[in-house]
């Protein structure tokens, strides 16, 4: 331990303790814009590139940022005097200099830091005029809108695209003032090995990365005499009430399901009703896998992120991952045949609109192979946030609407499928099917506990009709690549491994309400996502009625033709740089 002083006040903290780690001991506040400690995930942005948590240490000339000098031994800070808060103004005067003025229609405006931070400082006027950077805005992805106008060269996004997820795509360029977070070649990010997960975005301080918005298509449609209906994932339900001053994690489906009613949608489902059907589909092809023989260890398809990731990374491995659908782009083909004909109104009349805790399902909408009779599986894909935007836009008071049911035929659903939405549940779910098909046993206990939590990986044994299957989980890429890479080697051995691209899975996606580094967050998410499986009556895929209804009238047997045809896919080797 260590001894220092912070303001006048004593106190020990361990040693490798940074000033800003130390001043939070004592509830000392310290400004900061590039700094951001995910230590959840192992990740800490401490680049010290921008300089506002500068302050005065006793028997120094210069000052110090307190998020990367480290305290030592009788060390005195202070973190409050005026030459500390001014030189914190200057800095974000400067970085305000070079920032363009939209603040009233910037898609970041109350939620950048930025912004925040010159409120906190008093700034009310733009001290220093010259130059600005100007960059094109790239909007060349379904995804991800990069306007480096709007970068303060926080370094963030960097961080997290080469450290966590090691998908390596952004880099800082250029020296000086030409200095701008690029990607290689200068590629639009669209022709790069981007996965579209959009963590980066979601650690982005200012509006630099934002997702591509589509409410004014959703608006559109709408108001179109298309008929549209909706569908919501399972994650959304538990964050979408953030956005309304809800503690993180509140379960608000019925609250959902009535605002998205209210907005004028013709048909309102739920997710979870595919991912029931996803399930019966994957543990049909892990079972099949298993007991002929079959390339193993099987790996789960949900998450477009990971797929294009094993596209460009793991090109050699492309006979391992389940051929299924994401869930969403399977009800959106049930919807289109199955559905259509129920309703008499034909695929191309009908629109497709997917809520997703994702910024990658934009992407995976338009793959084109998700498709049937040339319409697409999923036609438009909005994130959380952008469906309270839908809500807040519209004046519907979502606090005290009063809780509604999803429609049907295709919006029953079971607890397995709510826990798709964290990481672990995709695998747990299939388990809980999986292991009574095999054993044609009755399983009482459907939790599997060592296959949660926010640990990069885990792994657990199942015995199942004497024969251990050896199970693993993972979130985030760079634990994927990390695991993939030991597979690929011949190191370990799995009979089936659950992938998520971010961290703590859906929960945790790019379209999700803004944590700003706050992963409490995420936990309490996660809670909220166990807390709906356990008040389900039914908490295994296939005893869901619905489920049963679908394949008895249409889609006859779990991994047959039909479903092969509507509910499978295929994959792309992509080029690795």
């Amino acid at each position: 331990m260590v001894n220092v002083n912070i303001n006048g006040k004593d106190i020990q903290v361990p040693a490798g303790s940074t000033i800003l780690e130390a001043a939070k001991e004592l509830n000392i506040k310290i400004p900061t814009l590039c700094h951001l400690d995910l230590h959840d995930i192992k990740m800490v942005n401490q680049v010290a590139s921008c300089r506002v948590c500068v302050v005065e240490v006793e028997g120094r000339r210069n000052l110090a940022p307190a998020c990367a000098t480290p305290v030592f031994e009788g060390m005195k800070i202070k973190t409050d005097t005026q030459k500390a808060i001014r030189a914190r103004r200057t800095v974000v005067e400067l970085l305000l200099s070079d920032h363009p003025k939209d603040c009233l229609v910037c898609e970041k405006n109350t939620d950048c830091e930025l912004q925040s931070l010159a409120a906190d400082l008093g700034i009310r006027e733009i001290k220093y005029e010259g130059k600005m950077s100007e960059y094109p805005i790239d909007r060349s992805s379904k995804s991800i809108v990069r306007n480096m106008d709007k970068c303060v060269l926080c370094r963030r996004c960097e961080t997290v695209c080469n450290q966590v997820q090691t998908v390596n795509v952004l880099s800082a360029v250029g020296r000086g003032f030409d200095t701008v977070v690029g990607t290689a070649f200068d590629l639009p990010i669209h022709e790069t090995t981007c996965t579209f997960c959009g963590q980066c975005l979601a650690v982005c301080p200012t509006a630099a990365l934002t997702e591509v918005n589509n409410v004014s298509k959703v608006w559109n449609a709408i108001n179109s005499k298309k008929y549209v209906v909706v569908q919501t994932a399972p994650a959304v339900r538990v964050a979408l009430g953030e956005e309304f001053g809800m503690e993180p994690g509140t379960v608000v489906t019925g609250k959902m399901a009535a605002a998205l009613r209210t907005l004028g949608f013709d048909k309102v489902f739920d997710t979870d009703f595919a991912a029931d059907l996803t399930i019966m589909e994957e543990a049909s092809e892990f079972v099949h896998r298993l007991e002929h023989g079959g390339k193993l260890p099987i790996l789960t398809s949900c998450c477009p992120g990971w797929v294009k990731f094993f596209e460009h990374q793991f090109s050699d491995m492309l006979d391992i991952p389940s051929s299924c659908k994401s869930p969403h782009e399977m009800f959106g083909a049930v919807a289109k045949t199955y559905l259509a004909e129920k309703l008499d109104v034909k695929p191309e009349d009908m629109i497709v609109v997917s809520v997703m805790p994702c910024v990658a399902k934009k992407y995976e909408s338009a793959r084109p192979e998700l498709g049937h009779g040339g319409t697409k599986d999923v036609d438009i894909v909005i994130t959380t946030r952008e469906l309270a935007q839908m809500i807040k836009e519209a004046g519907i008071n979502f606090n005290e609407l009063e809780d509604q049911d999803f429609d049907n035929p295709l919006g029953e659903s079971s607890g397995a499928s709510v826990i798709f939405g964290t990481t672990g549940g995709v695998i747990e779910a299939a388990l809980r099917t999986a292991y009574e098909w095999l054993t044609k046993e009755t399983l009482e206990n459907v939790e599997f506990e060592a296959l949660r939590g926010l640990d990069g990986t885990k792994e657990a044994t199942v015995n199942i009709n004497g024969q251990d299957i050896k199970i693993a989980v993972t979130h985030g890429l760079g634990n994927a690549r990390a695991l993939l890479e030991k597979i690929r080697a011949g190191e370990v051995e799995y009979h089936a491994i659950e992938i998520m691209a971010c961290p703590g899975g859906c929960i945790g996606g790019g379209g999700q309400p803004y944590h700003h580094g706050d992963l409490s967050i995420l936990s309490k998410r996660i809670e909220g996502i166990y807390s709906e499986d356990r008040s389900k009556t039914i908490r295994k895929s296939h005893e869901n009625p619905m489920i049963k209804q679908l394949y008895a009238e249409f889609l006859g047997e779990p991994y047959g033709h039909k479903a092969h045809e509507l509910l499978h896919t295929t994959y792309t080797a992509r080029q690795k740089m």
